[in-house]
């Protein structure tokens, strides 16, 4: 077989294989939703046998011997075994006691983070800060030691990481600062897992808090990932009760001190039907602003951490069916119009 005809066989053949590898990625994306998980088992043994047909061939069509590759390859293959079993088994128990310690620190720290009371939103973030130390630590002695199991000389390696860690540091200014940020948001208890804040204009829910970085989701599950170091000024709304604002406006020609009262009449209600996020009962605060078509008044009330924007909107309904209920007027924009006599 010469040169020109092993070149177009064995393209044909890798071109081939490639077109029934995009024709079933295909397939299966057409009908990801109900195909069948046995059909998807013989699909990717029908690509194994297709890619191990191709590469056979290759072989073949190339003049190699393919029994003497593949026992020179085994024969390899148990010596290397033969010799490195102590290492293989040191690996071994040092990866299976890495994820062990792992996994038990993972299950502790998560009750520990779980666990009802008044500081759980604290105990969380410890937990997932702690996790993170522990993590990254395991990994560190983990390969060390599975380093000097398969003979590597460790000392000189860390007898060298003073003199790395001063380049890196010179080079990594701004991820240490994002460490030292993250310590200082962390232990000054500045703000927690399950907190609200608002930095930069970005309001979330703070999801995680590492040593470097802090994630925000927003209501509409936008997330937002911020170097700790770049948080130098922020809101937390999670400290304090909120409250709940409500402006609203009447005739010029009611009663106010009636409206007020129709609507101190309606608050028991109204707070028994929300106790469970409500501190108090809404307030009229009176008049605030004497606008171009109505008196404007504001209601306020206290309520759990950023539950205020449900009771704002039912306070809403509340004012108009309790005005309308008392044939008070809820003024609308209008103009008047004077025409003079000539």
């Amino acid at each position: 077989m010469n040169l020109t005809l092993q070149i177009i066989l064995t393209v044909a053949i890798v071109a081939i294989t490639i077109t029934l590898f995009v024709l079933e990625r295909i397939f299966i994306k057409r009908r990801e939703e109900t195909i069948k998980k046995w059909v998807l088992v013989l699909l990717f043994l029908s690509s194994l046998i297709v890619f191990l047909a191709g590469a056979f061939g290759i072989v073949w069509i190339w003049n190699y011997d393919i029994v003497l590759v593949l026992t020179q390859f085994w024969d390899d293959f148990v010596a290397f075994v033969t010799t490195s079993v102590p290492a293989l088994i040191g690996t071994t128990i040092v990866i299976f006691v890495w994820m062990l310690i792992l996994r038990i620190s993972k299950i502790t720290l998560k009750r520990i983070g779980d666990k009802p009371g008044a500081l759980q939103k604290r105990r969380k973030t410890l937990s997932k800060v702690i996790f993170s130390i522990i993590n990254y630590s395991l990994a560190i002695i983990s390969i060390i030691i599975i380093l000097a199991i398969w003979g590597v000389d460790v000392l000189p390696a860390l007898a060298g990481l003073g003199i790395v860690g001063l380049v890196v540091g010179l080079g990594a200014q701004k991820f240490i600062q994002d460490l030292i940020a993250g310590f200082f948001i962390i232990f000054e208890h500045h703000y927690d897992v399950g907190d609200v804040i608002e930095v930069a204009g970005f309001k979330g829910t703070v999801t995680d808090i590492g040593l470097k970085t802090t994630r925000l989701r927003n209501w509409r599950g936008e997330i937002k990932v911020l170097n700790n170091g770049d948080i130098n000024t922020f809101i937390n709304y999670s400290k304090n009760p909120s409250v709940a604002v409500v402006l609203f406006s009447i005739s010029y020609k009611e009663d106010i001190n009636k409206a007020i009262s129709v609507l101190n009449d309606a608050f028991p209600s109204f707070r028994s039907k929300h106790k469970e996020v409500l501190l108090e009962d809404p307030t009229v605060s009176g008049v605030m602003n004497l606008g171009p078509n109505g008196v404007d008044l504001r209601i306020t009330v206290k309520t759990l951490n950023e539950q205020h924007y449900g009771i704002e909107r039912d306070l809403r309904k509340l004012i108009k069916e309790t005005l309308e209920a008392n044939n008070i007027e809820i003024p609308y924009p209008q103009i008047v119009i004077h025409q003079t006599k000539e």
